[in-house]
């Protein structure tokens, strides 16, 4: 997927420019530092792309309320925003997040930035849109737009009545070398949970085994300032085009993680006609919407003893250690 080579890229970026050589290693997984028992297997399952269609936000809602995912997080710049904040204002017990957007991918659907282009012209091409890819960030945005627009982001949320439960970031942009700083940096001064990964990162960690230490490094001053952190992230849960081999590959995965606390991404969208405009990728997010609400990966996760959590939750606990 796309946020998983981004996320390859900027890991890699990342580990030349840092120059780290410091040891990885961590006794007790942040499941245990925040109170569940040795061994627990605690699972996020969450939903990207919130507010970007109205597909999108069908997907995450069904994909919630009728299966196992917890959280989701929204896209704050994209039209269909006004729906889901609505949805969140009638059920403020979701699990809802800030999905940092700084690119705007599709051909046919573009947006741009909440701050506006005057306040951020790195961030927009000729256009006025949001670049297309991480890369044409890192080339002409300086880290104070980047800010600047998290900020904006996060501004617009609260005054349409969505707090946070979290933020992470669209594409991984706010991984950069350049921005990871201002993201770590906005998230503690407002107390608002990071996606931050520290532990084992048994799945994470594959894709850029020697950027371990850096994140651990950026983790432990997430965890100093009083906010959680996560062991392991999962970009990419399932590749198989056929949908029960999607299933088999998915329980695999649940059955073979590390104890600890993993955070499972998935796009979920009740497929429409009109989502074929925007991107064709409109088959594997209904597969992994069908996979949230599967009775066989419901009843495996309960059989396992598996944990599902929220951020939200992990900020209670947080606060309690």
């Amino acid at each position: 997927m796309l946020l998983s080579r981004c996320f390859k890229r900027i890991m890699l970026v990342s580990m030349i420019l840092s120059g780290s050589t410091s040891s990885f290693g961590q006794e007790a997984t942040y499941a245990e530092r925040l109170g569940w028992p040795a061994g627990t297997k605690v699972v996020i399952f969450h939903v990207d792309d919130a507010g970007m269609s109205h597909n999108s936000n069908m997907g995450a809602i069904r994909a919630i309320e009728d299966g196992v995912a917890t959280s989701t997080s929204i896209m704050m710049p994209c039209s269909w925003v006004p729906e889901i904040a609505g949805y969140v204002k009638v059920h403020p017990e979701v699990d809802a997040g800030l999905h940092l957007t700084l690119t705007s991918e599709w051909k046919k659907y573009r947006w741009g930035p909440v701050a506006g282009r005057t306040v951020v012209p790195g961030l927009v091409d000729e256009n006025g849109y949001l670049w297309s890819g991480v890369e044409g960030v890192a080339a002409h945005a300086t880290a104070d737009e980047v800010e600047s627009e998290i900020r904006a982001q996060i501004d617009k949320a609260r005054s349409m009545g969505i707090e946070p439960t979290h933020l992470d970031s669209h594409m991984g942009t706010c991984f950069a070398p350049q921005y990871i700083g201002r993201y770590v940096k906005v998230g503690i001064e407002k107390q608002i949970p990071i996606l931050i990964f520290g532990g084992h990162m048994q799945h994470v960690g594959a894709q850029a085994a020697p950027f371990k230490p850096i994140v651990v490094t950026i983790a432990q001053q997430v965890w100093d300032a009083g906010l959680p952190v996560i062991d392991d992230l999962v970009t990419e849960p399932t590749r198989a085009k056929n949908y029960e081999q999607r299933k088999a590959e998915l329980i695999q995965l649940l059955r073979e993680m590390k104890p600890g606390i993993t955070e499972i991404i998935v796009h979920c969208t009740v497929q429409t006609e009109v989502f074929s405009h925007i991107s064709g990728s409109g088959p594997t997010r209904e597969a992994e919407l069908r996979l949230m609400t599967d009775p066989d990966v419901k009843a495996f996760i309960q059989n396992e003893g598996i944990v599902l959590t929220t951020w939200r939750e992990l900020k209670k606990r947080r606060a309690l250690k």
